[in-house]
């Protein structure tokens, strides 16, 4: 029977007839595919925001291997659509609160998958909304809907938990929590023993400090921090290269602040570049630090894609970054929008580098347990118990 993905990612619906999905989403599907026994769709609300998500694709939905069905969550025939389907699940999000209300009333087991806290998305709003008023009138919406999201997960059959902030924050309130980690890194794209030999012994024979930062160039992701720190490390006189990786809002403004510094020939921009085929490769060969000014707790799925190439964190302590340093023992934290405290540990531990590779090697350690196939044989495993259990409270209540 059919497993039906609610995600809040939107999909664009183009005239011609294909579809607008991440890359991400899509392997995503197709990895819930191999372990879920039946098939497998997706019941998406259309839009026609813009996104800054780098990884895209235009694609018939004919050739895909999972199901796309374009459906408000507000549409009273949902119910119908849902009936019949073997597990829902579906998005702690506004527009999905009533959905394990809903799936009860029809039989259905709803498990839901959290991602931001009320911490972390208020984190948000403080760095994207500069209106004191509309900042205020933002957060006081979230508030009430952080009582509307407990509300759901405490009637759902299961919640999934993507990093440790909201495993935290909802573990106690559903009889069936999961934590895992976001990563798109397969088990054989792994850094291998000898390329982080290789790197690693490069690292110890003195040169600069190799950096990086990838993702969004955008407030949230602190990305107008990365030249400050960049500016700082100059003035500490600590060789180094920063590669900065990705594109968005920002980027204008942080290849005039490069130029305005005179830092071109130390920190350079790729734009966006392919995950698999550039990105990774890149990282694994010539990154020994990756800076992670993140505001927010949002848990990005860059933590194990770039610990997956043996690479270390430093960044700010938000509340996803603390989880990950808990369970990996794998980076540094300074207090969060503190810049020169940053570049002061990068200088710290770039000249203690037998501690960065063997925070390296703890990384690539950590990355080895939570890596893609991992990850969704374990949140599909967690699914079947969920369904299982709902299918015994029914009996119980209502045996046949």
């Amino acid at each position: 029977m059919t497993l039906a993905v609610l995600t809040d990612l939107g999909v664009r619906v183009v005239p011609k007839g294909t579809i607008i999905l991440t890359q991400k989403f899509i392997d995503g599907m197709v990895e819930y595919l191999k372990y879920w026994d039946g098939p497998v769709a997706a019941i998406m609300e259309p839009t026609n925001k813009p996104s800054w998500n780098l990884d895209e694709v235009e694609i018939d939905p004919a050739r895909l291997p999972f199901k796309v069905e374009v459906f408000s969550y507000n549409d009273p025939g949902l119910g119908r659509l849902l009936a019949g389907r073997k597990m829902i699940l579906a998005s702690v999000s506004h527009r999905q609160n009533h959905l394990s209300t809903l799936c009860r009333s029809i039989g259905v087991p709803c498990v839901y998958v959290a991602e931001f806290t009320l911490k972390t998305v208020c984190q948000i709003i403080q760095a994207e909304t500069s209106n004191p008023l509309l900042r205020w009138r933002r957060i006081w919406w979230r508030y009430n809907q952080e009582r509307r999201h407990r509300r759901a997960i405490r009637m759902a059959s299961g919640i999934q938990c993507n990093g440790t902030p909201t495993f935290e924050a909802y573990r106690e309130i559903n009889p069936r929590p999961l934590l895992f980690f976001d990563t798109r890194v397969r088990d054989d794209w792994l850094i291998t023993e000898q390329e982080l030999n290789e790197r690693t012994g490069q690292l110890m024979r003195g040169g600069p400090l190799r950096l990086m930062y990838s993702g969004r160039l955008a407030l949230m992701k602190g990305a107008d921090h990365l030249v400050r720190v960049a500016s700082k490390l100059r003035s500490l006189r600590v060789p180094f290269e920063f590669t900065i990786c990705g594109d968005g809002p920002l980027g204008p403004q942080i290849r005039a602040e490069i130029t305005r510094l005179g830092l071109d020939d130390c920190v350079r921009l790729t734009g966006v570049i392919d995950f698999k085929t550039e990105l990774t490769p890149l990282t694994k060969r010539q990154v020994d630090l990756f800076v992670c000014c993140h505001r927010q707790g949002d848990p990005s799925g860059t933590y194990v894609d770039v610990m997956s190439c043996g690479v270390p964190f430093v960044g700010y302590d938000n509340e996803a970054f603390q989880g990950i340093v808990r369970h990996s023992a794998a980076g540094w934290m300074v207090p969060m929008d503190q810049t020169d405290r940053l570049a002061e540990k990068i200088a710290e531990l770039s000249a203690d580098r037998a501690e960065l590779v063997n925070a390296a090697r703890k990384s690539l350690e950590f990355a080895r347990k939570h890596t893609f196939e991992r990850t969704f044989r374990t949140r599909i495993e967690h699914l079947k118990a969920c369904a299982a259990a709902d299918a015994e409270g029914r009996d119980k209540v209502d045996p046949k």
